[in-house]
Order: C-alpha cells, then structure tokens, then sequence
C-alpha cells in the first residue's frame, strides 16, 4: 500500500450545492476514504460555526480541519465538551484595514469572527450571509481587538482590494461585494501544511479539491490539485486537473480514485472493513471499544507494522452499530477471522488495551 495522503477538502461549491445539498454517494465516498487510511480535512472559508454543523452532515466528525481561510485550525473530536479542540488561531490588529475601509467606502458593512459563536457587526447581515449568531458593536470596538478574520461587504469593494492588502492584512477578494481578511501570510494552504507536517504525511502525499479563489494557494501547496468544473477560469487554471461541476458530484470521482475497488453489492460497513483490510500495509485487525450503553463508540482498523500494532483507519460505519454486526459484515466481504470450531461457530474476539483508550476488543481480519 501507499502511503496515505492528507485529502484536503474545500465544502461551499465542492462537497456541498447552493442550496445547502449534499450530492448523493458523498457521504458514503467519504467513509471509505478514510477506511482506506487517508486523513480527510476540511477547509474552507466558512468561519468554525458554519464548518461545525455540515461536518456532522458529511459524518466527519474526527479529525483536523481548516476554516476561516486558515486563520483557525481544530481537531474535531465527539468526546469534546464543544465537538472540536481549538489547535491553532492566527489573530492580528485589525485596526487600520477596517478604518482604511471605513475612509475609503463610507456605510461599509464589517463583521469580525468570534471563534466558534459568530459575529460582531457595525451593521446586521441578512440571514444566511454569516455563519453562526451576530450582536452589534461600533466600528471602533471592531478594530480595537486582534481578530481571526474580518468581513468587508459592499457595492463594489473589490476596487480597493490593493489598497487594503498594502495595510499587511491578507486580503481574499470572494466576489465584486465581498472582501475577507485574515493575518499576514494566512490561508487554506499554510493552515494545512501545519496540519500535515503534524500527521507527519509527506508533502507529495497530498490532494486538495476547490472551486474558489480562495483555493489557489492550496492548489500549489498540494502534490494533487483539482479545480470543480463550474470554478472559474482563474482557479481552474491553477489546479493540475479539472473534474466536473457540482451539479455533476464532480468530487466523486476524485475521491473514488482514492481508494481500491470493491464490489459495489457489499453493504457499508462491509465495503469500508474491505477497504481496510486491503489497505492495511500489514496484518489487520479491527478493535472495537463500547460506550456506556451496548453500541459501540469506536471502531478502527488496526496493523501490524516492525512488530507493533499501530491505527491503520477508522470504520466509520461501526460506530453506533455492535460487535455481531461487524461479525456479519466481515462475513459478507469474505474476510477471515477466528472462529470456534463447534456450534454456532462465534467470532473469538479478545480483549485489548491501548494508550489511545480504555479497554476494547480485537478481532483479527488476516491469519497472523
């Protein structure tokens, strides 16, 4: 097997429609994507309330992901009191790109993020325009405090995007009306090349899928690059590949090619066991461990690698199902486990106990 890739994923126009819509089989392509040992992660410009709730959607609810431009990362986490564990927030003075807008465009509309809550404004956003809640402030309150990222909405204000990029704020221009601002040096790219050099995934194992021109310079970061085919000419030109539109669930088939082929009969949670096992790069066994109730709440695929068990993958589908279900899936893409030799024939799970938790259980999917 190859090594794995860090799959970095834009969401508004990538993985997701204008309509808040999730093209079929994305979910699913997803999973097994991440059954075959690659790290997905988000990033986007949405701010870390809009990422949190269509993460849940896409069932990425582990992992790092990207938002805000960069500006913020966090390492989603179900056991998290919030859901997610801030890693890192790039903040800077937002003082002289707001009044150097304020000068220049008089009745600009500024909102500045707070970290996973919403906005403040000088003056309210439409529903819908901001992700997450917004209360208001004054211009100068805006600009007195370091900021993560900072919105810049008006008729227009495209045209001084130059201008306000020489305040050293990094200035993303997302549509004729719209500026974002982040830290000096801040994007996709920077914030996910932190990301990987902590996975420790080398810098030509790595895939990044986008439509906007926020996207370029994850376009260049990334061994792989591919552009949605409705993105414009700019940002398709940036990328190495062109796959089709949102319309057409363009990301489906880079995210296909990501894994083995299996047989399209096999259930969900038997296809990612399949993939797993296929991309294990040595012997495999799943683990198991139980929440407080009888479902399960986690369910990896593990390896044996220089003769200790390392996490080959998650099954995302195990989690909340139970140690028969997995049985039978196993069974149904015909992977080899230990059995009894009379009756009923049961599994011979064995129990196990890892620094990464508390006492699970072991089936073995190859003859060791």
């Amino acid at each position: 097997m190859a090594d794995p890739c860090l799959v970095a994923l834009d969401i508004d126009g990538t993985l997701v429609d204008g309509d808040s819509r999730i093209p079929s089989g994305t979910v699913e392509a997803l999973d097994l994507v991440r059954a075959a040992g690659h790290e997905v992660v988000l990033a986007t410009g949405r701010s870390l309330a809009g990422l949190l709730p269509i993460a849940l959607r896409l069932g990425v609810s582990d992992g790092s992901a990207v938002c805000s431009n960069g500006s913020v990362t966090v390492r989603l986490d179900r056991s998290a009191p919030a859901g997610y564990d801030v890693v890192a927030a790039r903040t800077f003075d937002p003082g002289p790109v707001i009044h150097r807008a304020a000068h220049v465009v008089p009745g600009v509309r500024v909102a500045v993020e707070e970290v996973g809550w919403g906005w403040r404004t000088n003056i309210p956003f439409a529903p819908g325009e901001l992700n997450g809640q917004q209360k208001p402030a004054t211009l100068d309150d805006l600009a007195s405090e370091p900021a993560t990222r900072v919105v810049l909405t008006a008729p227009g204000i495209r045209r001084i995007a130059d201008a306000l990029d020489a305040t050293g704020a990094t200035v993303a221009a997302m549509d004729l009306d719209w500026l974002d601002l982040t830290a000096p040096g801040v994007n996709k790219a920077a914030a996910l090349d932190g990301v990987r050099k902590h996975l420790r995934i080398p810098a030509d194992r790595t895939v990044a899928v986008g439509d906007g021109v926020n996207d370029r310079e994850m376009f260049a970061w990334a061994a792989r690059s591919i552009a949605m085919g409705h993105a414009p000419a700019m940002v398709r030109s940036a990328a190495d590949e062109t796959t089709g539109t949102i319309t057409e669930a363009g990301a489906l088939p880079v995210l296909h090619s990501l894994v083995p082929d299996i047989d399209d009969s096999l259930s969900s949670l038997a296809g990612q066991l399949a993939v797993a096992e296929q991309t294990a790069p040595g012997p495999a066994a799943l683990r198991v461990w139980h929440g407080t109730g009888p479902d399960l709440s986690r369910c990896e695929v593990w390896t044996l690698q220089a003769g200790h068990w390392v996490r080959h993958a998650p099954v995302p589908s195990g989690v909340g199902t139970t140690m028969r279900a997995l049985e039978t899936a196993a069974l149904e893409a015909n992977l080899p486990f230990p059995r009894g030799d009379e009756g009923r024939r049961r599994a011979r799970w064995r129990s196990v106990t890892t620094s990464s938790g508390p006492a699970g259980f072991e089936l073995p999917l190859t003859s060791l």
